[in-house]
């Protein structure tokens, strides 16, 4: 199809939907570390991780096989929004005067208006098929928390949330959207649990981080043989069920005779990135096509472009094992900036790995240019993008502005993985004028990533 005559969405039926999840472990041209007991220094196995995990998703998590089929509950669920529409961005190429084509794929049509249901309802089923009765979890800008409530509803569980407290004030009505749809809610560090006293013993004014949410609520589930933890991004399990995504994409643009030149995403803690990415890792490994493939980053939370790739806690207090990835060191506090969920200290493992072995690119930006990307984009294209998503906007327009003074035709994908209606406090901010850029300098960011793995008690790699 000639590129004059691409249509504005790019729609997929029903009967396209996509009834397997790509597991990028099994193409991976180099294996990735393993994850390490904190106590043995030895890899975990099954029944480490079975006080917190149901054992479907334990053996997702180290499964082999290149794809795992969605069982038929899950598909009934993901029906009510997949498959998702990809869009081309033509308002917004006029707006640039760029050659380039941009395209994306929107993840805010879900029922929790972002792409983290493509992980809670499975997490969900495969708990209640397991007998669980509630799940707990962190959130950070309330995303992941609000999917999870959303998912639990489905299958009958009890959801329980521990809120980063800077987003837990910043963002009220994703509390009452999170209880709308049955959740209960805490801003963290909280007084429930020992982890948050601790915290609040050290620091009563803490603002928080997604390491101390993690911290509680792993707590909470490991004292209650009822109650299992979920984890909305990082482990290969999450990455894995998100991968509809890029499936879906994928499709999309062979419609319209297109292969992406760019592919760009936010990313936190990875799973909207590796979902978009993994299966265009593996048409680029099986010779059908080159993207590029970059990652965009907070600069004031950088555990690609600044940190250090390393075993490390995944959450503050050192209850969970020790994974191999890039981390500002998981004591690490963020600015609280409205970046939005884009404030986990480590990296997905498997991003981690991937970027270590040359297979990514990564780039941070400004809170202040993402903005301005996502204004540019909520005038052209109509749509308020989520504060997260705007980092990969950010990097779109500034290659769609290369492509300008190169005359390049380049064909760019990105997921816009949620939109911003509940993130309106930012955007005023930012309309305001009252933003500050925050970013980090490297030898002040590396000694306290050092001072941090020092106190780990085992240290590998």
């Amino acid at each position: 199809m000639p590129p004059s005559q691409t249509p504005h969405k790019i729609l997929l039926s029903e009967s396209d939907q996509p009834t397997r999840w790509y597991n990028v472990l099994h193409d991976l041209p180099t294996p990735p570390p393993p994850v390490l007991h904190p106590g043995t220094g030895q890899p975990v196995g099954p029944e480490d991780l079975a006080p917190l995990f149901p054992m479907d998703l334990i053996l997702q998590e180290v499964s082999g096989e290149q794809y795992v089929e969605i069982p038929g509950e899950v598909l009934d669920v993901y029906r009510l929004w997949r498959p998702s529409p990809l869009f081309r961005a033509t308002r917004l190429e006029q707006a640039l005067g760029t050659p380039a084509r941009i395209y994306y794929k929107y993840e805010g049509v879900s029922p929790a208006g972002s792409h983290k249901p493509n992980t809670a309802v499975p997490q969900a089923y495969y708990n209640a098929k397991a007998g669980i009765k509630k799940l707990t979890t962190e959130t950070g800008a309330g995303q992941w928390g609000t999917a999870l409530a959303f998912a639990c509803a489905q299958y009958d569980l009890e959801c329980e949330v521990w809120q980063v407290r800077a987003s837990y004030d910043q963002k009220p009505y994703r509390k009452t959207m999170i209880e709308t749809f049955g959740g209960t809610v805490h801003p963290s560090p909280s007084d429930l649990t020992n982890a948050g006293r601790t915290i609040l013993a050290q620091d009563p004014h803490s603002t928080g981080s997604l390491g101390i949410a993690i911290s509680e609520a792993v707590e909470m589930a490991a004292g209650d043989p009822g109650t299992n933890y979920a984890l909305g991004s990082v482990l290969n399990h999450v990455l894995m069920h998100q991968t509809v995504i890029g499936e879906e994409a994928l499709l999309q643009l062979a419609m319209v005779g297109e292969t992406p030149d760019l592919l760009v995403g936010c990313t936190g803690g990875g799973s909207n990135f590796g979902g978009l990415a993994f299966p265009f890792l593996r048409e680029r490994w099986a010779g059908t096509m080159s993207p590029t493939i970059r990652a965009v980053e907070p600069a004031s939370c950088p555990s690609l472009t600044q940190g250090t790739y390393a075993y490390d806690f995944g959450d503050t207090l050192g209850m969970t094992p020790l994974m191999k990835m890039h981390t500002l060191g998981h004591d690490f506090v963020p600015d609280p900036i409205h970046a939005g969920g884009l404030r986990y200290h480590g990296m997905s493992p498997l991003i981690s790995h991937l970027y270590a072995t040359g297979e990514l690119e990564a780039v941070a930006k400004k809170q202040s240019e993402c903005f301005a990307a996502g204004v540019l984009f909520a005038r052209t294209e109509g749509i308020l993008p989520a504060p997260e998503p705007t980092h990969a906007l950010a990097a779109a327009v500034e290659e769609a502005l290369a492509c300008k003074e190169s005359g390049e035709e380049k064909v760019i994908l990105t997921a816009l993985c949620g939109h911003g209606h509940l993130d309106l406090a930012a955007y005023d901010a930012y309309l305001r004028g009252d933003l500050v850029d925050h970013t980090w300098d490297d030898v002040e960011l590396q000694q306290a990533v050092a001072a941090a793995l020092e106190r780990l008690p085992v240290v590998s790699g």
